[in-house]
């Protein structure tokens, strides 16, 4: 299979760029300043045949395992089609659809249509999703996006917005604690859930570059590192990758979303590099 054929490409007139992958409707590149700022696991499946791992995957209906199928749902492991790409007066986008099809039906019955859609513009990137319920009957969903962000050094990286917020831990069990940290360091898995931490901006801080995390609609966060022996445990990420990346995950996952039929939910993040 030609991974170029099933990649959008977005170049602005900058020189930044975005490659989105037509499986997933993945972002799987965002260059700025001729610097790779999401990461992407040199062993990611290409084909297909795998969920991408890295750059920023949509999870759609599901966050987590799912009774119905797989581990966060169908979107990030289904075919997208690219609605359309364009050039507008201050960014380049391109939009993304997804609707329900024999395989999504045999898992969930519902009908729906996603639109996603990638804006790309001088020093930032955003992606926009949008949910409609197309059927007669109500169902409820969580969703996020899994955002991989690429650092020189997770020893030299810490990422700031949670302090105050109520969260759980999933690697210890312990659930509704409180994030005292101002500055979060990551030495350890880490896989956290922080609830209602609403549209406070996060910041992404590696070796003097900064990247501004603002949520749309989003209201929980979900900050991933998988460390050392869970990164060997997986056959599609290189046992050093954990090093070099870190995921700051905005999402609606500590409670699902009713949409009754007709309702649209939109939701989405803007990522800016501000130094």
């Amino acid at each position: 299979m030609n991974m170029d054929a099933n990649v959008v490409t977005l170049i602005h007139d900058n020189g930044s760029s975005a490659k989105i992958h037509l499986f997933g409707a993945t972002v799987i590149s965002w260059i700025n300043d001729n610097t790779e700022q999401l990461f992407l696991s040199t062993l990611s499946k290409m084909d297909g045949s795998k969920a991408i791992r890295g750059g920023i995957p949509v999870v759609f209906p599901n966050f987590g395992p799912w009774s119905c199928g797989p581990q966060h749902g169908f979107a990030r492991i289904s075919w997208w089609k690219l609605q359309k790409q364009e050039k507008l007066e201050d960014c380049v986008r391109a939009t993304f659809v997804l609707e329900e099809n024999d395989h999504t039906l045999s898992l969930w019955k519902y009908r729906f249509r996603l639109t996603y859609t990638v804006e790309l513009r001088p020093q930032e990137l955003e992606t926009s999703l949008s949910i409609s319920n197309t059927g007669t009957e109500s169902f409820d969903f969580t969703a996020l996006l899994h955002t991989y962000f690429r650092v020189s050094s997770i020893k030299e990286c810490s990422v700031t917005g949670f302090e105050g917020c109520t969260y759980n831990d999933k690697v210890t069990k312990e659930d509704g604690r409180v994030e005292n940290r101002e500055k979060i360091h990551v030495d350890a898995n880490v896989d956290s859930v922080y609830i209602s931490s609403g549209t406070k901006c996060h910041f992404v801080s590696s070796q003097g570059r900064k990247i501004k995390i603002e949520k749309q609609n989003l209201k929980d966060t979900v900050l991933w590192n998988p460390w050392s022996a869970k990164a060997k445990e997986m056959s599609d990420f290189d046992d050093e990758g954990y090093l070099n990346m870190i995921c700051v995950e905005a999402g609606h996952v500590s409670e699902r979303k009713v949409l009754q039929p007709g309702e649209i939910f939109g939701c989405g993040q803007k990522l800016k590099i501000v130094n």
